[in-house]
């Protein structure tokens, strides 16, 4: 078994990274025997505060470094394609339900991307990932906990 503080780190590691985000961090930190009570917070903390290095780092360095290498375009306009139909279509409630949507690649880091991208009021957006967060957490807690089912049929359709 892992000790206490390398489960932690993992737990916020896998939080912060994307793709995983904390849809990998809470089962992993449930996993490796930590309290869900202090996976769960700590989760979401290192989840929402990828917000802040992308969305202005983006703002910093779109134009002087990453508009120069096709992978960052790239990968700004999947974010862009994946995303844009739920925030024009409901605004920044568009963007909480894309967050909370616990699929891959629709977490914190693709929801601040779009945000970006879109000029969207980076307040009323911090708010929007927040809250999508806090949703997605909900309901992975959930699942990892086994108080929500999830068929296997869903899992194969999603994956």
């Amino acid at each position: 078994m892992v000790d206490f503080i390398t489960s932690m780190f993992l737990t916020i590691i896998t939080s912060a990274a994307p793709v995983s985000e904390l849809r990998g961090g809470i089962p992993l930190g449930i996993h490796l025997g930590l309290d869900p009570l202090t996976v769960i917070p700590l989760a979401i903390v290192a989840n929402v505060l990828i917000f802040f290095p992308i969305y202005f780092g983006l703002e910093f360095l779109y134009e002087r470094v990453f508009c120069k290498y096709k992978l960052c375009r790239k990968i700004i306009g999947r974010a862009d394609r994946k995303g844009r139909k739920y925030v024009e279509k409901y605004g920044i409630w568009g963007l909480l339900i894309f967050v909370a949507i616990p699929f891959p690649l629709t977490g914190a880091w693709t929801g601040t991307i779009i945000a970006w991208i879109m000029r969207l009021d980076w307040k009323k957006s911090f708010i929007a990932v927040v809250s999508g967060v806090v949703i997605a957490a909900v309901i992975i807690s959930s699942i990892s906990l086994g108080v929500l089912s999830v068929s296997p049929y869903i899992l194969e359709i999603i994956s």
